[in-house]
C-alpha cells in the first residue's frame, strides 16, 4: 500500500519451529477445568523449570511474540482547508455574504417544503411490507425537486455526469464513495433509491427524513434500487477505506459510482470538520464543483462461488482505480479513535489511528474494545508524540518496577526505545487476548487465587498471589491492585470481575504465570 510502512499481512507469530519446548501445564482435578496440555504440544519433551527464562512473559500462553506494522502516513479523514486562509478566500466570503443570505433562505424554504411533502407522503402509510403506492411516490417528486434546489443553494449550480445509471433490473444495488453529506441528497434526486447510510446521517435535517422514507429492498423488482456507502463514513476523497460487506453478501450485480469534488481553495469533504463550518463555507463560494461518474456494472463471478470479501475487494479496487487513489484498511473505527484522541486534546490525534479493519480481521477485536484500550492508554499521559514512558505504564496498571514488570513493558516496546505507542500497546494487548490459552488461563488464575474456594478473591488472597512476582508490595499498593480488579466496586472480586479486568488489561495475566506454572 502506498505511503505505509510494514504491512499487517506480515505474520504476527513466526512460522518457524521453535527450539524451545512448549510448557505443559496441569492442574488439579477440580471440576470445570481442563489441562493446558490438551491445547499445547511438547514436541516430545517435558517442561523443565531449570531452563533459562524467556524474555517473553506470555510464552506460557503459547505466544511467540508479535510485530507491529508501520503507521500509514495518510489521514483519510483530514479536511485540507479547515480554516479560512488567504486574501482571496476572505475577500470571496465578504462578497458572498449577501448571496449566502439568499441561499440560506432558499435552503430553509426547500427544507420546509420537502419535509412537509415527505411527511404527507408517509402519513397514514402502515403497509411497510409492500412498495410505496404510486400516488405517494408522485408526492415524493416534490421532495426530489426540493433536493435539487437544496444542492443549488449550496452552490452546486450544475453537476457534471459521466456514464449512465444502469437499470434497476441490471444492477439492483448501487455503491458509491462517501465524501460529504451532499451525496445522499444528490442520489435521492437522481435515482430515488433506498438509501443505506451510517447512523450519523439519520439525525441530519432533511437527509435523515429522506433516508427514513426509503425502504431497504433489493431482491424484489417492485422496490427502488438500493444505494449504499460501503465505507460506512465520510472521508476526504483522497483514499478509499475498507468496505463493509453488507452490499456484497446478497450476491446481486452492483453498479459502482464515483463522486469527485474538484477544488482549489475549499475542500468540500466532511472530514474532521464541524457540519456548521462546512455549510458556511459552501454558502460562501461562488460555485462548488461536483462530478458523478457511473462505472460499469460489476457482477459476481459465475465460474466460481465468489464470497462477499472478494466481491467487495473487486468493487473497491474499481472505485479506487477510477479515482486514482490508494486503498487503506482504515474504517469507521479509526474515526472513533481519532475523535476520542482529539477530545482528549492530543497534539497528533491522527497518530492514534491503527487501520481498524485489519485489526478486526487479525485479532477479532471490536471497535469498542479498541476505544477502551485507547482510554487506558490516554490515562497513561502520552507525550506530544503519542508515546508513553515506563513509569506511567506502571502507574496505570498498578505495577512496581521489578523484573517481571519490566518484561511486560519490554514485550510491547517492540523497537526497544523505552517508550510505547498506542499501536504497540493495542497490538500487544490484542495479541495476548488472542492466544488460545488466554481465556483458560484467566479461569485457572482465578481458581489459584481463590484459595478458600468461596468463589471470591479477597484483598489478602490477591496479595498472596502477586507478591511472588512483585516483591515488596505494601498494603496500599495491594489495595490499589485489588481496586483495579474489583470492577463493580463491591469490596470483593468475583470471577466476572476478575475476567473483565483481564480483558480490559490482558497484559496483567503475566502476574499469575508463576502460580499457573507451579503445577506444570
Amino acid at each position: 500500500m502506498a505511503g505505509t510502512g510494514a504491512d499487517l499481512i506480515t505474520p504476527l507469530i513466526s512460522s518457524q519451529p521453535s527450539d524451545q519446548p512448549e510448557l505443559i501445564l496441569t492442574v488439579d482435578d477440580r471440576p470445570g477445568f481442563e489441562s493446558f496440555s490438551d491445547h499445547c504440544s511438547s514436541n516430545g519433551t517435558k517442561s523443565d523449570h531449570t531452563q533459562p527464562e524467556s524474555d517473553n512473559p506470555f510464552e506460557f500462553l503459547g505466544s511467540a511474540g508479535f510485530s507491529v506494522p508501520g503507521t500509514p502516513t495518510v489521514d483519510p479523514f483530514r479536511n485540507n482547508t479547515p480554516k479560512i486562509d488567504g486574501f482571496y478566500e476572505w475577500f470571496k466570503i465578504l462578497v458572498c455574504v449577501p448571496i449566502a443570505a439568499i441561499r440560506l433562505v432558499l435552503f430553509g424554504l426547500c427544507l420546509l417544503v420537502g419535509y412537509l411533502a415527505t411527511k404527507f407522503a408517509l402519513q397514514g402509510w402502515k403497509d411497510k411490507q409492500n412498495p410505496m403506492p404510486k400516488w405517494r411516490c408522485r408526492v415524493m417528486w416534490v421532495t426530489r425537486i426540493c433536493s435539487r434546489c437544496i444542492l443549488f443553494s449550496f452552490g452546486y449550480h450544475w453537476i457534471k455526469r459521466r456514464g449512465r445509471p444502469a437499470s434497476r433490473e441490471t444492477a439492483p444495488i448501487v455503491v458509491s464513495n462517501h465524501v460529504s453529506y451532499v451525496e445522499p441528497i444528490f442520489f435521492f434526486y437522481e435515482l430515488f433509491p433506498t438509501i443505506v447510510a451510517s447512523e450519523s446521517h439519520d439525525s441530519l435535517p432533511f437527509v435523515g427524513t429522506i433516508i427514513r422514507a426509503m425502504q431497504k429492498k433489493a431482491s424484489c423488482e417492485r422496490y427502488p434500487r438500493v444505494l449504499l456507502f460501503p465505507e460506512g463514513t465520510t472521508t476526504n476523497g483522497r483514499v478509499i477505506i475498507s468496505f463493509q460487506l453488507g452490499a456484497f453478501i446478497p450476491g446481486y450485480p452492483i453498479q459502482p459510482v464515483v463522486v469527485r469534488y474538484p477544488h482549489i481553495h475549499f475542500d468540500q469533504s466532511w472530514g474532521h470538520i464541524s457540519l456548521g463550518r462546512l455549510m458556511f463555507r459552501m454558502f460562501t463560494q461562488f460555485h462548488n464543483f461536483m462530478e458523478v461518474e457511473y462505472l460499469p456494472v460489476i457482477s459476481p463471478l459465475e465460474n466460481k462461488k465468489e464470497n462477499a470479501v472478494h466481491f467487495a475487494k473487486r468493487t473497491s479496487h474499481a472505485i479506487a482505480t477510477a479515482l486514482n487513489v490508494v486503498q487503506t484498511s482504515h474504517s469507521y473505527g479509526d474515526l472513533m479513535l481519532l475523535t476520542r484522541a482529539s477530545q482528549s486534546k492530543q497534539e497528533k490525534p491522527s497518530s492514534y489511528m491503527v487501520e481498524m479493519a485489519r485489526v478486526e480481521s487479525s485479532f477479532h477485536l471490536s471497535t469498542l474494545e479498541a476505544v477502551d484500550f485507547l482510554d487506558t492508554f490516554l490515562s497513561m499521559n502520552p507525550d506530544p508524540s503519542g508515546c508513553v514512558k515506563i513509569h506511567d505504564f506502571f502507574r496505570v496498571l498498578r505495577l512496581k518496577p521489578c523484573y517481571l514488570s519490566e518484561k511486560i513493558f519490554g514485550f510491547i516496546d517492540v523497537d526497544k526505545s523505552g517508550r510505547v505507542t498506542f499501536k504497540q500497546f493495542l497490538f500487544g494487548s490484542a495479541h495476548v487476548m488472542k492466544q488460545p490459552l488466554f481465556r483458560q488461563a484467566c479461569e485457572l488464575a482465578f481458581a489459584e487465587c481463590d484459595s478458600d474456594g468461596d468463589l471470591y478473591i479477597s484483598e489478602q488472597e490477591l496479595g498472596d498471589s502477586i507478591r511472588p512476582v512483585i516483591p515488596d508490595l505494601n498494603e496500599d499498593e495491594i489495595q490499589e491492585m485489588f481496586n483495579l480488579f474489583d470492577t463493580d466496586k463491591d469490596g470483593r472480586v468475583s470471577k466476572d470481575d476478575f475476567s473483565n479486568c483481564l480483558r480490559r488489561h490482558p497484559l496483567l495475566i503475566a502476574l499469575f504465570s508463576p502460580s499457573l506454572l507451579h503445577n506444570a
